[in-house]
């Protein structure tokens, strides 16, 4: 059913390259268009890249340290015991499906994720609602370990703590392979770049991809006109709200006067001074030309416009 290979001890850089590998859990979501901090650009971008993105963020770092804590919370509030597996697991039928799980429930056929959330995020697990790209990802996981079930426990910070049980569900575990074994063979592999979705990392993946022109070349505009029609209405629409915002913000600027910070049941602004600190390139290159091109920097980049005909 699925192999495993031993990542205790393993260095952090050649788990990022084993993950590079095949589809993980956190992919899942984003491939299937339902996580909303990624999208299947960002995960072909990981893939197809020589890149180990070694940062971690903030909310990274604590979601990692807190992980035995909410693994304790767990144990305590359902009795049952939990273990780290120390592998990861690759489907031996779908070989690019991978499984880098948090925790496996002792003599239960079923393992636990482990999540924070922020106060904020906390409507999006109420009323027993799991957010969809996790879902997904414990789906994931039963479709690479052939469990029964997963758990899913959270630790909303400073607010309180859940746990859902998620049973295997065969007929969307069918159509999570089909949707992953689509990406994996028809874009990674071939190296074939997934539809644009409007995200940063499309851009990235674009601008990596085709970051040179052929100086004086041109090609036909075939079957665009709509979309260019639908883009300059929004861009008005935008310029247009954008406005507005401003002026909302003028409004509210004017009623704080020189407070730093205004604020009511439901929202809290602050206008606070900020100084900043900034080289003034164009009297370094008139009056100091060699310190100029001694640290100058020079970067291209493409810039798209549209302009009617």
């Amino acid at each position: 059913m699925y192999e495993t290979i031993g990542t205790a001890g393993m260095a952090h850089e050649e788990w990022l390259r084993l993950r590079k590998t095949g589809i993980g859990g956190s992919d899942a979501g984003a491939i299937c268009g339902l996580n909303p901090y990624a999208s299947p650009m960002s995960v072909y971008k990981d893939k197809t890249s020589d890149d180990m993105d070694k940062e971690d963020s903030e909310s990274m770092r604590q979601g990692r340290d807190l992980e035995d804590y909410v693994a304790r919370r767990f144990m305590e509030a359902t009795g049952l015991k939990v273990r780290r597996s120390n592998q990861m697991y690759r489907s031996r039928e779908y070989p690019f499906m991978i499984a880098d799980v948090d925790r496996l429930v002792a003599g239960k056929d079923a393992g636990l994720e482990c999540k924070t959330a922020s106060a904020y995020s906390s409507d999006k697990w109420k009323d027993g609602e799991i957010p969809p790209h996790y879902l997904i990802q414990c789906c994931h996981y039963m479709a690479v370990t052939g469990k029964k079930e997963w758990y899913i426990a959270v630790v909303i910070l400073g607010q309180e703590f859940k746990y859902a049980r998620i049973t295997r569900d065969e007929d969307m575990i069918r159509n999570l392979i089909a949707i992953e074994s689509d990406f994996w063979a028809n874009h990674v592999v071939p190296g074939e770049l997934p539809g644009p979705d409007g995200s940063k990392a499309c851009d990235e993946v674009l601008e990596q991809y085709f970051h040179m022109t052929r100086k004086g070349s041109a090609i036909p505009l075939v079957g665009f006109d709509r979309k260019l029609e639908r883009y300059e209405e929004l861009d008005g629409l935008m310029k247009k709200l954008g406005q507005e915002q401003k002026q909302i913000e003028q409004e509210i600027k004017l009623y704080m006067k020189d407070n730093e910070t205004a604020f009511n049941d439901r929202y809290r602004v602050t206008w606070n001074r900020v100084d900043t600190a900034r080289l003034d390139t164009k009297r370094i290159k008139a009056e100091r030309p060699d310190v100029y091109q001694e640290f100058v920097n020079t970067t291209s980049s493409r810039r798209f416009t549209v302009k009617a005909a």
